[in-house]
Formats: C-alpha cells, sequence, structure tokens
C-alpha cells in the first residue's frame, strides 16, 4: 500500500525538476523567448542627458527635434536644402561641393573656451565630414583646426594619409596607428577636450591623438601644412563650434558639451 505513496512523491520532484530546468532555459534565452528587447533599450536613449550627466553641467546642443542654438557660417538660418532633421538625426544632405565653400556649414551661435564636447555619427561609403573647433568668422577660408571624419578603413597609412585619417588634427598631427575605426554605416562615437592649450581627440571610447598648441610638434606639423600661411591658425581662441559640409552625406546625434573651467 505505500507503493503509490512513493510514485506520487517521486512524480512530484521530477515536476519540481522540470519546471526549474525549463526557467533556467527560458532565462538563457534557448527557447526563443527574449529575455529583453533591443528596441525598448534604445528607445529614447538618444539626445537626452542621464542624470549624472545633468548634474556635472553637460548641456545638449542638438535636442533631436530641430537646429536651435546653430545657424549657417557668416550667415543666420541654417542653409537651404543642406541639412535636415530626421528621426532625431541631423542629417547632412548630399549637394555640389565647392572647395573652400563654407556657406552650407553650420556653426553653434554661442563660443566656448574650455570644454568638453561629444557626438556621435555615422558616414556614407567615400565620403567626408569634420568638426571643428576655435572657429572665427574673421577667418572665412580656414575659421578653425579639424576633428577629420572619414570613410578610411582600410585605407593607406603612410604619414601623409594618416593626417587625413578620422580623428586626425586635420593636416597637421596624425591619430595613432591602431585607432578603433569602423566601416561606413556604422555609429561611431567622438570627443574633442580643450583644457588651455591641451587637446585630446577621442575614437569610440579611445584617447587617440594628444596635443599641446605651441608645442614643437604642432609647429612642425603646422609649418608642413597648407595652412603655414594662415596668421592665427591653431591658436588658441574662445570661438564657435562647427558640423562642416563638404557635400557628402553623414548624420549626427547626440551632440552635448560640457564647459570645463
Amino acid at each position: 500500500m505505500k507503493i503509490p505513496h512513493i510514485v506520487s512523491v517521486s512524480q512530484s520532484v521530477l515536476l519540481r525538476f522540470n519546471a526549474v530546468l525549463f526557467f533556467a532555459v527560458v532565462a538563457e534565452g534557448l527557447v526563443g523567448i527574449p529575455t529583453h528587447s533591443p528596441a525598448a533599450e534604445q528607445s529614447g536613449s538618444h539626445n537626452v542627458l542621464s542624470a549624472a550627466e545633468k548634474s556635472a553641467g553637460w548641456q545638449l546642443l542638438f535636442d533631436g527635434q530641430g537646429l536651435k542654438g546653430w545657424r549657417g557660417f557668416r550667415g543666420t538660418g541654417i542653409p537651404e536644402g543642406r541639412w535636415k532633421v530626421e528621426d532625431g538625426m541631423v542629417h547632412a544632405l548630399p549637394a555640389k561641393h565647392a572647395v573652400g565653400d563654407r556657406s552650407a556649414d553650420i556653426i553653434t551661435e554661442r563660443k566656448f573656451d574650455n570644454f568638453e564636447f561629444s557626438w556621435e555619427w555615422r558616414l556614407a561609403k567615400k565620403t567626408n565630414s569634420g568638426i571643428k573647433y576655435f572657429v572665427t568668422e574673421a577667418r572665412p577660408n580656414t575659421p578653425g583646426p579639424e576633428y577629420q571624419m572619414l570613410d578610411d578603413l582600410g585605407g593607406k597609412t603612410d604619414l601623409a594619409s594618416r593626417l587625413h585619417q578620422t580623428a586626425s588634427f586635420y593636416e597637421i598631427l596624425p591619430p595613432a596607428l591602431d585607432s578603433p575605426r569602423r566601416a561606413a554605416g556604422e555609429w561611431n562615437q567622438s570627443r574633442v577636450v580643450v583644457k588651455g592649450s591641451h587637446i585630446e581627440h577621442w575614437l569610440n571610447g579611445r584617447n587617440v591623438l594628444t596635443l599641446d598648441l605651441g608645442s614643437p610638434e604642432v609647429k612642425a606639423g603646422l609649418a608642413k601644412s597648407k595652412f603655414k600661411d594662415e596668421p592665427g591658425f591653431g591658436d588658441k581662441i574662445v570661438g564657435h563650434l562647427m558640423l562642416t559640409h563638404h557635400g557628402d552625406e553623414c548624420w549626427f546625434r547626440d551632440i552635448k558639451l560640457l564647459e570645463l573651467k
């Protein structure tokens, strides 16, 4: 008469074991039931400041809705037919571009001194863009030094080419040889840090170039560059930030800045 009782206990233990095993499998995602939603993770994650960033004093330079706080270089409004805000991004539209033409570039209305400037960007294939800082409208042909953004993955690594690679101090100093560049179409995260004459260029979480304005290295690079005859180029000034338009497609988001004392 005790045998059914033993069978009942065994069945109970087996059911409990199967239940534990099932939930363990689900937790590992091995039965096709997702444990998280990538879309949910990304929703609302761009063009906003975290609580920590707000507390630290970060400010958004693009809210995902419009280009308030920006204007055309040596102009007032946004250059027509060159920029579009869509899907929470600033989209540089493809257009014919003349070398040296700055009429399509946009700059911040405000000027900045010492700062940490951060943004995300992606490029179409075989395209070129950049961020300029220390921008002055008094020098229209060479408004300021540039953090280069280029579809350069798999390109040459000789010095002349490296002076134009992503995260270079354009034309003057190259980034690290092993800088973490990504293919066209992929998002990159960049930063420029300015503390007095000290400047850092960051790319995808790594500091790939550190320089000091006025140093022998910068002076030597400047003397060999196409900017060598431009008075004041490369000097530290309180200036605008610029999104350049080289006629190529480029997208920007999460544009923000922390002013440093």
